[in-house]
């Protein structure tokens, strides 16, 4: 083979390798573009953002922005005994005599487990202010005052514009417990699986689902600095995080990376 027939070669390998990547990466937002039926309510203030906290232990995030205004509980089937934490929906109202054609968008922040969201039931119990953006416009408050309406739903892409995948480190860890909580992840933003790396080491410790989106690790004493790996839930998509929680790290600090998966 000349140089010139094997620089050829290479080059088509190469070309052929960027097509499949630039073909592949797009296909980890491509969510089921079905809508679903479902049913839905809103809960505290009329226009207000919703949960204080919630049972996937976002804290005070749900009331500022990203996640304020755009929070919802869901029943047991979407909340996945907290793996379902993080993940955006899209939902919309399909009574076109009150409702107008645009869907809002939700993130998963926390589960409502009885009454309407019981029995196996798919359903949203969504901020005021979610929920009011489903109606025409001047019409939030008879949209509201219907109290459990019909709606349709899908998976959508989380998108947090000018944010990285922080890690925040729960109140009451230890050299020996150390617990996390991750935030703004875009794209899938469900987590699957969580391993964490101790400084100097090539082994990858598998961390436990716990509770809501926190996951924790006994082992210890372990030494950090930390590096974190992620798997996504819904398309299995991992990053590493290398060294994203200092030597020095402190409970209830959060530790911003560089990286995130769009």
């Amino acid at each position: 083979m000349t140089t010139t027939t094997t620089t050829n070669f290479l080059l088509a390998i190469l070309v052929a390798i960027s097509a499949m990547l630039a073909t592949a990466a797009p296909l980890h937002l491509n969510f089921d573009p079905h809508w679903y039926p479902a049913t839905a309510t809103w809960y505290g203030s009329p226009d207000g953002d919703g949960s204080d906290g919630g049972a996937c232990g976002y804290g005070s995030l749900v009331d500022v922005k990203p996640f304020r205004a755009r929070v919802g509980a869901v029943s047991p089937v979407l909340f996945k005994g907290g793996e379902g934490c993080g993940a955006c929906y899209k939902v919309k109202c399909l009574d076109s005599s009150i409702c107008s054609r645009r869907a809002v968008t939700v993130i998963i922040t926390d589960e409502c487990p009885g009454g309407y969201c019981s029995n196996g039931r798919t359903h949203f119990d969504l901020s005021g202010a979610a929920f009011s953006r489903m109606a025409v416009a001047g019409d939030g408050g008879q949209l509201r005052n219907r109290g459990e309406i019909s709606v349709i739903y899908r998976r959508t892409p989380c998108k947090y514009p000018g944010k990285n995948i922080a890690f925040h480190v729960n109140e009451g860890s230890t050299d020996y417990w150390l617990s996390l909580l991750v935030e703004f992840e875009d794209g899938d933003g469900d987590i699957g699986s969580m391993h964490i790396r101790e400084a100097n080491s090539n082994q990858w410790l598998q961390m436990t689902h716990i509770w809501g989106a926190n996951w924790c690790i006994i082992a210890g004493p372990l030494q950090g600095p930390f590096s974190v790996k992620l798997t996504t839930l819904s398309t299995a998509r991992a990053l590493s995080a290398r060294d994203v929680i200092p030597r020095n790290w402190t409970p209830k600090a959060t530790y911003p990376s560089r990286l995130n998966f769009f």
